[in-house]
């Protein structure tokens, strides 16, 4: 049961605290961490269905 609880309160919590974070990671590198959410999630999908391809 611990296995399912505690993703989804991680999951939770970075829903939760994203502004905060995000502001964290554009003082400290100097990029929006949008853009590399929104990167990583491209290359998961074109992995996805790369693979249902073949």
């Amino acid at each position: 049961m611990l296995k399912f609880i505690l993703p989804a309160i991680i999951l939770f919590l970075t829903v939760l605290f994203w502004e905060k974070i995000n502001e964290l990671i554009y003082k400290k590198f100097n990029i929006k961490i949008n853009y590399i959410a929104i990167a990583i999630l491209i290359i998961i999908f074109g992995a996805v269905f790369t693979l249902l391809y073949f």
